[in-house]
């Protein structure tokens, strides 16, 4: 009964997650929302038994590409106020 409970809460979280990847408009929000996703389907792995495919969920996916994602947001957001001053001059 625990394992089923514990399922289906990280069930919702996993949707939860990926609805707000989708749907967020902040990219960096967005990006967050994805390494919520990715840690919860390692968690699911977990509950198969499935460590080593786990591990590497977390090393890869979480440890690598948002890693990736997040330097790509940070290099590609550009700060509203800067840029009106420079046109404004």
């Amino acid at each position: 009964m625990l394992e089923t409970i514990a399922f289906v809460a990280f069930a919702v979280v996993t949707l939860a997650s990926a609805l707000a990847v989708v749907l967020l408009q902040d990219p960096w929000h967005s990006a967050l929302m994805l390494g919520v996703a990715l840690t919860s389907i390692a968690v699911h792995f977990v509950m198969l038994a499935a460590e080593f495919v786990a591990m590497m969920q977390v090393l890869v996916y979480v440890g690598g590409v948002l890693v990736l994602i997040t330097f790509a947001v940070m290099l590609t957001q550009t700060d509203d106020e800067a840029s009106d001053e420079v046109v404004q001059a």
